[in-house]
């Protein structure tokens, strides 16, 4: 009993939590591929959540975010995965100072751990600037400057920086969700129905709103493309399968243990970036240029 609570309360959360971190990168890389194929956001944001609706109704009851999302895909949009993943440094930072405030976790600096998370919680801040403002040389170049025009560049600098601002912003929301999301999930601790509520509200928010964003009914019909792609994980593994284990690691290990996997997303999306799509990737700055 003692040996599979313990697998239960450690080794199991910290798996799950991996397996997360893994799944969102893989996201936000096919998310990033599918608008550059000309897949718009709003669409994508829709149509997931709604998959992820269909696909949570029948698991909620076999067994018993929206301003934050736009900000998050906008802002991958205009950078790339990797800035997405690296901005994700915040959350930890701001979740511990959350937790902080409301009391959720307590800090002795005589004690190590709390030292520990004093110093992470300054470097994640600090990570994430370092990322906007400092491009260093390029560690891995997959594109030519020779094709690279200069207004490219200049707009690509404009578009990096605006999406650093959206991404930042989103993971301050993010941070806001765990606080208040295990609250709730003590409240009421049945992950599914709780995840299966919130992709349903969202799926009826964001459909007004998307559809006010994006007129064109062109745009809404899928073809069997990447962008179709992107929708079906987004919605089945992205929201269905990351949300609920995201949920579920609230309600046994609480805010900040969650928060502390987001740093792992930056070397998984670094690699998949130049991978599969063709980014160079920069000392300081990740994933500048996209290769067309």
């Amino acid at each position: 009993m003692t040996r599979g609570r313990h697998c239960y309360r450690e080794v199991l959360p910290f798996t799950a939590m991996f397996l997360v971190e893994c799944t969102n990168t893989g996201l936000s890389t096919i998310f990033k591929a599918a608008t550059d194929k000309g897949l718009d956001y709003h669409v994508f944001m829709l149509y997931s959540y709604a998959i992820s609706t269909l696909l949570l109704m029948p698991m909620a009851f076999i067994f018993h975010r929206l301003i934050s999302q736009l900000l998050g895909y906008r802002g991958i949009e205009l950078s790339s995965p990797t800035m997405g993943s690296a901005m994700s440094n915040l959350t930890p930072a701001c979740t511990f100072i959350l937790a902080l405030v409301f009391r959720m976790e307590t800090l002795d600096l005589r004690r190590l751990s709390s030292q520990a998370k004093i110093i992470g919680t300054l470097v994640s801040i600090a990570g994430a600037f370092v990322v906007v403002l400092y491009k260093g040389p390029a560690v891995i170049r997959t594109v030519s400057p020779s094709i690279r025009p200069n207004a490219l560049e200049s707009s690509t600098q404009a578009n990096w920086a605006l999406g650093g601002a959206l991404l930042a912003a989103d993971y301050v929301l993010v941070s806001i969700w765990y606080i208040l999301q295990a609250q709730l999930v003590k409240l009421y601790p049945a992950e599914i129905m709780l995840v299966f509520f919130y992709s349903l509200s969202l799926t009826i928010v964001s459909t007004p709103v998307c559809f006010l964003l994006e007129p064109n009914l062109d745009a809404w019909k899928m073809k069997a493309n990447i962008g179709l792609a992107a929708i079906l994980y987004s919605g089945i593994v992205g929201s269905s399968f990351g949300i609920t284990v995201h949920t579920w690691g609230l309600h046994v290990k609480g805010p900040v243990y969650v928060a502390m996997f987001r740093p792992l997303s930056i070397a998984i999306a670094a690699i998949m970036s130049v991978i599969f799509l063709g980014d160079t990737l920069y000392l300081g700055r990740y994933g500048f240029v996209t290769a067309r």
